[in-house]
């Protein structure tokens, strides 16, 4: 027996994300007694994983799973931890893995836990502590199913490093057929994603318009942390959906979220509220974000952020 953890990939890179799920998995397999093996799939180099602890990479090369799709991949998934006698699966909460988890659980009569932000308090019964209510409160679950799946909320786990002699095997499962063709796939390219960004440097309409981003897309390059935006900024078409986060957006969990000129609407609070450190610039000191903020300056953006952006590049180039 051994945990089965799911690396995601892309262009033949791990994500982050899989770092995440493959220390977490370590950590429940040495409560367990047992070992961890990871599925990659159309991954050139998976020796980083020995890394974070994997003992074995079940490693699949597939032009039919170059892009992801949830019906294949949970085929691909079931075959691998039937063949390894997996009772626990150890998936990620990105856009993919949530589409996966169910499809997945299903196939296996798995039970299926999502938002895990710990590990088990217990195996015996096997009991996770999620997030409820938009990350304002936990909740602990039993899974008493003979095959548990577990969803590791991102950037609640982080990157522990537990170097093992990862082993590597070719894998070559059936791959199912699906009634879904993908005909093209854009994405913005040479940034940092906000799926894998440490930092977030997000903005509203405080910003007056789309010609004013130029100094958030500054901060952003000085820290190493992707931009966002709120819900209306998008909806103006100031920035692209992609960028939108908030509750009916992409979640954000980083370490750090700065938020520039938003006054916090109860949907972007609930999308943003898994990240560890909040900070909040904004002209009203009355702002809703303010009473969810770790730190916060009331000044006016236009004053603040360039001399943010002056402080920051003072501070690398004496530390360079």
């Amino acid at each position: 027996m051994s945990i089965l953890v799911y690396t995601e990939s892309e262009n033949g890179t791990f994500k982050k994300s899989a770092f995440e799920v493959a220390s977490y998995a370590k950590a429940v397999a040495d409560q367990m007694g047992t070992t961890v093996t990871a599925v990659a799939v159309n991954v050139s180099d998976v020796s980083q994983l020995g890394t974070y602890g994997v003992d074995k990479v079940l490693n699949v090369s597939n032009d039919n799973l170059k892009t992801f799709n949830a019906k294949a991949y949970a085929s691909v998934l079931e075959q691998a931890a039937k063949q390894e006698a997996a009772k626990v699966v150890v998936l990620g909460q990105t856009a993919d893995s949530k589409y996966l988890a169910p499809v997945l659980a299903v196939k296996l009569d798995a039970g299926y836990a999502s938002n895990v932000v710990a590990v088990p308090t217990s195996t015996s019964p096997f009991t996770v502590k999620r997030t409820a209510f938009t990350n304002k409160a936990f909740n602990f679950t039993s899974i008493d199913t003979d095959v548990k799946i577990i969803g590791v909320s991102n950037n609640a786990f982080g990157l522990v490093e537990n170097t093992a002699n990862a082993s590597s095997e070719d894998f070559s499962p059936s791959v199912e057929a699906s009634g879904v063709t993908v005909d093209s796939v854009d994405k913005v390219t040479d940034k940092v994603t906000i799926a894998d960004a440490d930092i977030v440097v997000s903005a509203g309409r405080g910003l007056k318009g789309p010609e004013n981003w130029g100094m958030v897309e500054e901060l952003a390059d000085v820290l190493g942390a992707a931009t966002a935006c709120s819900k209306p900024v998008s909806d103006l078409g100031w920035r692209p959906h992609s960028e939108h986060v908030g509750q009916t957006g992409k979640p954000v969990a980083s370490n750090l979220y700065i938020a520039i000129g938003i006054s916090g609407a109860i949907q972007h609070l609930a999308g943003i509220n898994a990240s560890k450190v909040k900070v909040v610039i904004n002209t009203d000191p009355e702002a809703p974000f303010f009473k969810a903020a770790d730190y916060g300056v009331v000044g006016d953006a236009f004053e603040v952020v360039p001399q943010l952006i002056e402080k920051l590049k003072a501070f690398k180039a004496a530390n360079a």
